[in-house]
Formats: C-alpha cells, sequence, structure tokens
C-alpha cells in the first residue's frame, strides 16, 4: 500500500516510475515473513545519514539469514540518481529492501544463494513543526532477541507494533509507550523514546528489545557536542509522569514532542526546540 505518493521503484537493476511489482508469490518473503527495510529521509535537498541507514538494511538482512547483495556505497549512488527526478524541496522517504527469494533445505530457512533488493522513493511530507503527539501505555510488550529477529528492522516486527498503536488510538491517544520483557520503558510504537528532568536529558538504554535509532544516536550526538548531559539509562513509566519535557525521535518526522503521557500533560520544551535546531544545522553541515 502506497503511504505518499511520486513513486519511484529501483528494481532488477534500474529505475521504475511507480509502485510496480517486486515479489512473487511463492518468494520466501512473501508467505515467511524473510523480509527487512530501512528508512531514510531526503529534504531540502539534504539526505542526513543516508550511508548509515544503508549500512543498516545490510546488517537486517544478515540478521534475517539473508545474503545482502548491494553495498552501501552502492545503495547511496542508487539514491542519489533516482533524486534527480524530484522537484527541489521535495519530502522523500527513501525505502531499501531485502527479501527472501526460495526456501533452502529445510524449507522455513531462506536460501543463501539469492535475495530480493529493491528501493522504493515515496513522496511523503514531513510533519509540520508544531506536531505533537499524545501517549498511552499498552498491554503489549516489546519482544526480546530470543523470542523475535529485534536485532533487524523487519517487516515481521511491525504487526506488534500495529496492534499497540490500535489500541492506542482506541483510548483516544496518538501512540503507545511500551514496555520491555521486564517492565520498563522501551520506546513508542513507532519511535524512540526521550525525557527531560531537571535540564538534563534521558533515554533508555538499548538492550537488545528495540533498535536504537540512527536519528536517536544523531540526537544524542547533537546534544552532548552542545554541552546537555544525556543519560542512557533504565527507565520506569513513573520516571515520563516525573519528567519536565518528553519527545519522540524517529527517522520519518526527526523530533515530535509529547503533550501527555496519559493524564500527565507536558508543555513543549526548550529541550526539543533545541535537538530540532541541532539536528538540522548538523544536516546542514554535513551536506
Amino acid at each position: 500500500m502506497a503511504t505518499g505518493k511520486n513513486i519511484r521503484t529501483y528494481f532488477d537493476g534500474q529505475w521504475h516510475e511507480g509502485d510496480v511489482p517486486i515479489m512473487r508469490a511463492a518468494d520466501h518473503g512473501a508467505w515467511l515473513g524473510t523480509n527487512v527495510f530501512d528508512g531514510a529521509r531526503h529534504v531540502d535537498g539534504l539526505s542526513p545519514d543516508l550511508d548509515a541507514h544503508c549500512a543498516r538494511v545490510n546488517r537486517s538482512a544478515e540478521a534475517m539469514m539473508l545474503t545482502p547483495t548491494v553495498t552501501a556505497e552502492e545503495m547511496v549512488a542508487i539514491v542519489d540518481d533516482g533524486l534527480k527526478k524530484y522537484t527541489p524541496g521535495a519530502a522523500v522517504y527513501i525505502r531499501p529492501m531485502y527479501w527472501g527469494i526460495d526456501g533452502g533445505s529445510t524449507t522455513i530457512v531462506p536460501s543463501q544463494d539469492k535475495t530480493g533488493f529493491a528501493i522504493c522513493l515515496e513522496e511523503i511530507p514531513m510533519a509540520p513543526a508544531h506536531a505533537t503527539a499524545t501517549l498511552t501505555t499498552t498491554r503489549f510488550r516489546r519482544p526480546v532477541l530470543e523470542a523475535a529477529v529485534v536485532n533487524a528492522k523487519a517487516g515481521a516486527l511491525y504487526p506488534n507494533n500495529a496492534r499497540m498503536l490500535r489500541e492506542a488510538h482506541q483510548k483516544g491517544f496518538s501512540n503507545a509507550l511500551a514496555a520491555d520483557a521486564m517492565g520498563n520503558v522501551a520506546e513508542t510504537d513507532t519511535a524512540n523514546i526521550f525525557m527531560v528532568r531537571d535540564g538534563e536529558v534521558f533515554t533508555p538504554i538499548p538492550n537488545g528489545t528495540f533498535l536504537a535509532g540512527i536519528t536517536r544516536a544523531r540526537h544524542i550526538a547533537n546534544l552532548r557536542a552542545d554541552g546537555v548531559t544525556v543519560h542512557e539509562t533504565v527507565l520506569s513509566f513513573d520516571d515520563f509522569h516525573d519528567a519536565d519535557e518528553v519527545f519522540m525521535s524517529g527517522n520519518m518526522n526527526k523530533v515530535t514532542p509529547v503533550t501527555a503521557l496519559e493524564d500527565t500533560g507536558y508543555q513543549v520544551g526548550p529541550i526539543a526546540r533545541r535537538v530540532r535546531e541541532l539536528y538540522w544545522d548538523w544536516a546542514a553541515s554535513d551536506r
């Protein structure tokens, strides 16, 4: 299903206009879920951390027992070529992906001999700078590595996120703050999470239950370079209720301030605004 418009698809070594078919009914990824992807952004002529996203999709493929077939450097060059047909200033979502094609000797394990590859470019606008989110808790939790391929950005993980999001919407909130297996805060169902208390920034420490995002890492580096103390630590839901600010971090919209966690309200604070400013200043300087 297309989310945006003006789609271009790189498949079988060339660019195609539109949302073209790339997978067959009997492909391993279609019926056994062996597919991974990554997402980068192109905004106002900038593609921040594109190389890091391309490198991560190869790591995700390996975690899913797929053989990567395109180097990160080659992907960046392909994407740069594909972006040439978009108008200046277009906001484009960049999605490289792999999937299994054949089964191996036991069918369920994908064959290492052949891997499907495509890149989808899709024009999706950035959320407005004033956009915010509200959070609730969810009965669903993030899985652990022993139970799911949580070290990959895998399509198979997203149905769990989807049921978190549906529960949140049914309760009247825009997103869900999810726990890990131990009951500590992990992330929201669509993004990593940060909180601010007494001028210092806190975020859940990566513990193998969620992907510590590329944009998350960029925010941490930018804040520390700006003199802000950032803690990666174990955080409870009570910690978030006691926070001065809360904001989400994700590739799609980079920074989204949170204005409520159930009955706890927050203002859009100076740290969230500063994180956004630092991010785009860094992106422009890294052009």
